[in-house]
């Protein structure tokens, strides 16, 4: 089987050519077909090459973006060109590659090492840093569905879930009427997706509780909490501290969802960004607007269940 490691250098010298070079993306393929012939890489190279660069062309805004919301004090631009395409490559195989092609350890490791042999003195460890702090929240976007109506095509066998640690997490739709028109609130995170207020349940308090105070650190605002909507339960890898683990631990989630009330305000997205600072955005939603947005698919039960019951609110 090809060296898939070579694959990726010969990916990387050809992002590298085409970003300093300022091509277009018809050029990159020229250039990488030059570098193929350089390698004399078999046909089996040349399609995982291809593929390769087709996805990060195909999701650079996203990985863009996301290397600007996980390194924040870093400008796109004032990243070294080698250690910028480096990213694009291991986020992409973090977020949109098969896992079971490639793990998540695999793509965080195959980077650190295009960084060790390509980039500067501080490659390795800023690149290290960057996707460690992506890998953390891989549990989330890519989370192993454990609900209902999910299929069973689990990581984890649905029966084995009950033995993994458990935390509780309280969860929120928030809405408001402003001119009569009824609005959700929906927090954005650093995948693309619109999500729902929610966090981690502190030791000593109620889940209602916690609901509360997520609210008020993420939105700015101060809810009344209604009633229990849903209760959103999967696994998750999640992570002691910040610093770049190669493993975490599996973790049962359990997200208790209440439907709460707010008088209509500014939101103020929390400075850190919300929970492991992965949010980048807060507002407020029309109802009539939601059915537009990209959020999870476990979550759109539970929020067309709560337009329901809003719009019958007298």
């Amino acid at each position: 089987m090809l060296n898939r490691h070579l694959s990726r250098s010969i990916v990387l010298q050809t992002l590298f050519e085409w970003d300093f070079r300022k091509g277009s993306e018809a050029k990159i393929f020229d250039i990488l077909d030059y570098n193929l012939k350089e390698f004399a890489v078999v046909s089996e190279g040349n399609s995982f090459t291809r593929s390769l660069i087709e996805g990060i062309l195909k999701e650079r805004k996203n990985l863009d973006n996301i290397i600007q919301q996980a390194a924040p004090q870093w400008p796109l631009d004032k990243i070294s060109i080698v250690d910028r395409n480096i990213l694009r490559i291991g986020i992409y195989e973090l977020l949109f590659s098969d896992k079971q092609e490639v793990p998540p350890k695999v793509a965080i490791n195959e980077s650190i090492e295009l960084a060790k042999a390509f980039g500067g003195e501080n490659s390795g460890k800023f690149v290290s840093g960057v996707l460690g702090t992506i890998y953390k929240e891989l549990g989330e976007p890519r989370k192993y569905e454990t609900t209902k109506s999910k299929s069973n095509k689990t990581n984890i066998d649905i029966e084995d879930k009950e033995k993994l640690p458990l935390q509780e997490l309280g969860g929120a739709i928030i809405y408001t009427k402003k001119d009569d028109k009824f609005f959700l609130v929906f927090v954005h995170n650093v995948f693309g997706f619109w999500t729902l207020v929610k966090g981690s349940k502190e030791k000593n308090e109620t889940i209602e509780e916690c609901v509360k105070r997520e609210a008020k650190e993420e939105t700015g605002l101060d809810v009344v909490i209604g009633d229990q909507i849903d209760t959103n339960e999967y696994v998750a890898t999640l992570y002691e501290d910040d610093s770049n683990k190669e493993g975490g631990t599996p973790t049962r989630r359990k997200v208790s969802y209440f439907l709460a009330y707010s008088d209509f305000k500014i939101l103020e997205l929390e400075e850190n960004g919300g929970e492991r600072g992965t949010l980048d955005d807060v507002r407020w939603f029309e109802i009539s607007k939601v059915d537009e947005l990209e959020t999870y698919d476990d979550l759109k039960p539970m929020i067309n269940k709560s337009i329901e019951i809003i719009r019958n609110t007298k």
